[in-house]
């Protein structure tokens, strides 16, 4: 059973929580364009589940059902015990190569992309995992954990590590010993030197410390939140994709075919000698560090503020509503998706009405395709109403003020 459809509800009560009490301790860890691009990549990810089919599924129903060494009774306490230990295991190694290992690397990274770190960033999850990342739990099927107890457990991991990505929680003594904890899990966010590819626990930080990948969060060294490869935009679509792209560019770029090869397998920020020469990319100077914080004013934050609220609402409908078919939940989450880049463009600065025009020309067309197809008239309407509703906010967004990209010195 996927329990996280179910604590939805409580981590956006726990984010109104945390952003309260940080305004009331005047130590705000809220951006709107920040969390708002977090949310989207969360929604994303969610949505996106329901269209992108991996391989994993079907290589783990053949495991548990052909090459299974034995099958653990999901009846008896000690099989979740031992599902819920071992997942975690497994979770600490795919999460260390997703840190070690550039292709990996590619799918991982839009976790840590946010310079900010509060309960949004948990939720700002990739939508590529689902390549590679089930390769670390094939051990689970083949000892014999049940799916559905591997279901459960995965998503028992998946809430525990929400509640851990806070500033405002200070060290726990003894429990920082063996849990992961915020203050643990804030190094694992930071990009300081020190601080770097460490932590990767998801409930225990045991394996960190038995495999030589702890770091203690110290006073004297402030974390520093983000990649060391700036990203310097709000779009879901890059931010899923940049790793990807480079990694595409460098291959094709370099002379010789071992380092093109050898651009998938190589260790995190690796580049061929001859490509970084002629391509250097920039890295960020922790020395003068600046937070990416374009000031495009309350016109444009309140749109990115409302296009979030809708994204989210169609989103969750969209795991509850029974039956569609895989090509109508494409079409929403290809238009989620195409919402989500406007709006995300628009909080980079950016004046793109001919987009936001093709958007909601899109929109209009499927509340109509969607009437046709019989999915009853009070839905067209509404998403007929809500793309009029943009159309008559456009000419606001045309007269916004959109200064050059401006930054937020930490």
């Amino acid at each position: 059973m996927d329990l996280v459809p179910y604590a939805i509800p409580f981590f956006f009560l726990a984010m109104g929580i945390e952003f309260a009490y940080g305004v009331m301790r005047g130590r705000n860890t809220y951006r709107i364009n920040d969390s708002v691009g977090s949310l989207f990549m969360g929604t994303l990810r969610t949505a996106s589940k329901l269209v992108l089919i991996g391989l994993g599924g079907a290589v783990f129903a053949a495991i548990e059902n052909h090459y299974a060494l034995w099958r653990m009774d999901s009846g008896h306490w000690a099989t979740w015990v031992f599902a819920f230990v071992a997942y975690d295991l497994c979770y600490y190694w795919n999460h260390r190569i997703g840190h070690e290992r550039q292709v990996f690397w590619a799918s991982h990274v839009a976790h840590h992309q946010s310079e900010e770190y509060n309960l949004t960033t948990a939720l700002r999850q990739t939508s590529t995992g689902f390549l590679l990342s089930w390769l670390f739990y094939i051990p689970l099927f083949l000892v014999g954990v049940p799916a559905e107890v591997y279901v459960t457990v995965a998503s028992a991991n998946l809430i525990y590590q929400y509640w851990v990505h806070t500033e405002h929680i200070p060290k726990l003594g003894w429990y920082e010993w063996i849990f992961v904890t915020p203050s643990n899990h804030r190094v694992h966010h930071a990009q300081n030197d020190i601080y770097v590819d460490r932590n990767y626990g998801g409930v225990f930080i045991l394996w960190d410390r038995w495999f030589g990948t702890f770091q203690e969060e110290l006073d004297e060294e402030p974390c520093i939140y983000g990649i060391r490869g700036p990203l310097h935009t709000f779009s879901p679509l890059w931010a899923n994709l940049h790793i990807y792209v480079g990694m595409v560019q460098d291959a094709w770029r370099a002379r010789r075919w071992r380092d093109k090869l050898h651009v998938l397998v190589a260790r995190t920020g690796w580049r061929p000698e001859d490509v970084a020469a002629r391509y250097p990319r920039e890295k960020t100077n922790l020395d003068d560090f600046h937070k990416y914080d374009p000031q495009v004013g309350g016109a444009v934050s309140a749109y990115a503020l409302g296009q979030l609220l809708v994204v989210m609402a169609v989103g969750i409908a969209l795991l509850f509503i029974p039956g569609l078919s895989w090509m109508t939940n494409a079409t929403v989450v290809a238009l989620m998706l195409f919402t989500m880049v406007c709006t995300g463009h628009w909080l980079d600065g950016q004046r793109v009405l001919n987009l936001e025009i093709a958007r909601l020309v899109l929109v209009a067309a499927a509340a109509w395709l969607g009437w046709q197809a019989g999915f009853g008239l009070l839905l067209a309407v509404s998403v007929a109403a809500y793309a009029v509703l943009n159309l008559l906010v456009l000419p606001l967004l045309a007269n916004a003020q959109l200064p050059a990209l401006a930054f937020a010195r930490k």
